[in-house]
Parts: structure tokens; C-alpha cells; sequence
């Protein structure tokens, strides 16, 4: 009954994995991006006394003029831009996710070529796709240890003509980082054919080894360049059930993206959007021990998981996300993900879900308190030790 194009885009694998788990208490969730700490206090003050006021009505479609000003502000701040953004160029969406299907459905067209760096969170092919889009994967590998990408495979499958390149960066599921001279190039390269670049910025602060944020162009665009950064208040400042997030764009798109946001939501809350100010304004605290925390969340769990034997993992560079194999296994990492749940109680995404290239992988998401990552790896070389859980006849390579 639906559209026969949607038929072939798959349902969640991470839902599908959680679902085999309905019910249970004893299972150490690692399948979501998210932590396990609530929103700090003073975020939630700020909506609930937005509420206490009374602040329950339609907004505009681009969003309070406080959180476009305070979001322009914090971009500036941030990336000391040659030409400075201004709130024109900034449009407020309910949720990060709805900032890049907004982005699709307001650039994409049957037919259109778009390049992306993959694996990827699933959403960020599909919304092209449902567009009528025909997106061009271009994947990551792994070597020595570090996840890399070919530029020039993504240069190449950008030709002229091209619609559009998206890249998220830092990168879920793998935590890559895609450097600043690689920016740089890609950025040539779509001035010179008049593509798009769109980058997905949702991990932009979430970045390890003393970085303030990751590499990228946003302080080098011009401000009607055909560039596009979505964000996302999710990450960052500890708000995913908030649903909040937002575009820098050039103003001429940015004015048209207003009839999309009213075709689908007509506004974010203004509750949240009050939020949204006090995460900007009060939060340099909150990401800078976000980061800290994840940063030594990643490396107890890569240093655990080098002590698994067959387990083999390339450290990430950023965002929450360890995309690691386990030699012995074979090419099915959703029946693994789902025999670790019932046997053990450990809950992992499964690599396909991010794409074909991600099977023969699991994604970690290691924004835990430090005594379930330490319970987890004890369950996985559990696993792995026991009968039921060591090398299959016959099998070889990845997970």
C-alpha cells in the first residue's frame, strides 16, 4: 500500500536487534547512540520554565529569533569564519534527522546523483533514496589500524553533474575523521562543478586528542555558497529526546527552506528551542566533559577488546562509536548481534545495518558508565570462550 520504492529500503537491523530483546532487564544496551546520563539540570530548567510560561504556541518556521541569534553566535565563536554567519543563514529543525531529510527534500530530485561516504548511519542514504535519488556509495577502509578514505574514489564519484556529496564527519558508525586537506580538496572540487556539499555535522565537538572540534570548510564558505553543515543539539550537549538540531545554509536557500519545515512540523517547539539557548550559552562546561568522558571511555574499551583474541578494532578519532570485527565468524553480523543478546545479554549494532560495507562488524556505542563497558567486554570473551561462542567449522574471515 505504500510506495513501491520504499520497499526497498530496509527497517532498522539496530531496532530489529533491540526488538529480540523486549522484555529484558539484564541486557547492557551498547545498540543506540546515545549515553546513559540524563540532560543535565540546568537544560531542563530552561524548557520547564518556558513551559511555566506558558511558551506552548507556533513559532516561526525557522525558529525563535534568540536560538537562530545564539546559534550564529556559537558557529562564529567556533569556527572564526571569514565572512560572518549571521542568523539568515540559520534554520532550526526539530531534531538533526530532520535537518537532513528537510536538506533532501528540498534539494533532491528523481534521477539526481548523490555521493556519500558510507558505512553511515542508514538515514543519511535513505532520505536521498526516497527522493528518487541515486546515490553513489563510496566506502571507507580499514588499514593498519585506522580507518581512511579514498579521496580520490570520492572525487571520481562526484563527476560533473553530480547533485550533491555528503559526508559525515566524525563518522558513525566508525569514528573516522576525514582531514583538513581532504576538506579542502572536496571543496575544490564541488566549487568547480557546482555540487553541493553537505556535511553532517552531528559529532562536529565529539572529536579526541585535544581537537575543540573536527576538521571541516564551514570557516572557508562564502556566505551563498553551495554548502549546507546540519547539526544537532543530540550529541554534543546530552539532548536526544529533545529532537532538536539546525542548517547553516546560504540565505536564498535557507528562505525556501522555510516552506519545508512548515510542510512537515511548522516549527520546533518553542519550549525545547528555550533549551536549546541555555545548552548553547551555559554548555562549554557540559561538552568538554562530555569528551573527556568519552575519550576515556574509548580507550578502556579498545584496550579490553585488544585482550579478546580475534577481536580486531581501529581506535576512532571521534563521535561515541567503536566498529569492530571478530575473526572466526562468518559474514552474518545481524544473527551474531542477536545470538550475543540471547545468550549473554550484550546489545550491539549490527555492522549491515550502516550499509553493506559495514557487514563483518558490530558498532559499540561506548557512551557508558565505565562498569557496564568493563561488564560488557567480560560477556563478549565470555562468548567468545565457550563453546557456543568460539570458532565455527569452517568459517573464516569477519564476523
Amino acid at each position: 500500500m505504500l510506495r513501491r520504492s520504499l520497499d526497498s529500503l530496509p527497517a532498522s537491523r539496530i531496532r530489529e536487534v533491540a526488538n529480540a530483546a523486549m522484555g529484558r532487564d539484564d541486557v547492557l544496551k551498547f545498540w543506540f547512540g546515545e549515553g546513559d546520563l540524563p540532560t543535565p539540570q540546568f537544560i531542563r530548567d530552561a524548557a520547564k520554565a518556558a513551559l511555566d510560561e506558558g511558551e506552548t504556541f507556533y513559532n516561526h518556521n525557522l525558529g525563535i529569533a534568540e536560538l537562530r541569534e545564539s546559534i550564529a553566535g556559537y558557529v562564529n565563536r567556533l569556527h572564526r569564519p571569514q565572512v560572518a554567519v549571521d542568523a539568515e543563514r540559520i534554520a532550526v529543525t526539530s531534531s538533526g534527522v530532520s535537518a537532513l531529510s528537510l536538506v533532501a527534500q528540498s534539494l533532491f530530485e528523481p534521477g539526481d546523483r548523490v555521493a556519500i561516504v558510507t558505512p553511515v548511519w542508514p538515514n543519511v542514504t535513505a532520505q536521498p533514496r526516497i527522493m528518487g535519488a541515486d546515490v553513489a556509495r563510496v566506502p571507507l577502509s580499514c588499514h593498519a589500524g585506522r580507518w581512511t578514505l579514498d579521496l580520490q574514489r570520492l572525487l571520481d564519484a562526484a563527476p560533473a553533474g553530480t547533485r550533491a556529496v555528503i559526508v559525515n564527519s566524525p563518522n558513525n558508525p566508525t569514528g573516522w575523521v576525514m582531514a583538513q586537506d581532504q576538506w579542502e580538496a572536496l571543496l575544490a572540487h564541488c566549487r568547480r562543478h557546482g555540487i553541493w556539499l553537505i556535511a553532517d555535522d552531528a559529532y562536529e565537538r565529539l572529536v579526541f586528542d585535544g581537537a575543540a572540534h573536527a576538521p571541516g570548510v564551514l570557516a572557508r564558505i562564502d556566505p551563498e555558497e553551495r554548502f549546507i553543515s546540519a547539526n544537532t543539539f543530540s550529541k554534543s550537549w546530552t539532548m536526544t529526546g529533545f529532537r532538536l538540531g539546525w542548517v547553516v545554509a546560504p540565505r536564498s536557500f535557507v528562505a525556501g527552506f522555510a516552506k519545508m519545515v512548515e510542510f512537515n512540523t511548522s516549527c520546533a517547539p518553542t519550549f525545547i528551542q528555550r533549551a536549546g539557548i541555555a545548552a548553547i550559552e551555559r554548555g562549554d562546561a557540559l561538552i568538554a566533559e562530555t569528551r573527556a568522558r568519552l575519550q576515556a571511555s574509548r580507550d578502556a574499551l579498545v584496550s579490553q577488546l585488544r585482550q579478546v583474541p580475534g577481536v580486531e578494532c581501529a581506535p576512532p578519532q571521534g563521535a561515541m562509536y567503536l566498529f569492530f570485527s571478530v575473526a572466526g565468524h562468518s559474514g552474518d553480523s545481524l544473527g551474531f548481534a542477536k545470538r550475543l543478546v540471547s545468550r549473554v545479554g550484550l546489545g550491539l549494532a549490527p555492522g549491515v545495518a550502516f550499509g553493506p560495507e559495514g557487514e563483518g562488524y558490530v558498532r559499540w556505542c561506548f557512551a557508558a558508565q565505565r562498569h557496564l563497558i568493563d561488564d560488557g567486554v567480560s560477556r563478549l570473551a565470555g562468548y567468545l570462550g565457550s563453546s557456543g561462542g568460539g570458532v565455527e567449522a569452517g568459517a573464516a574471515g569477519r564476523i
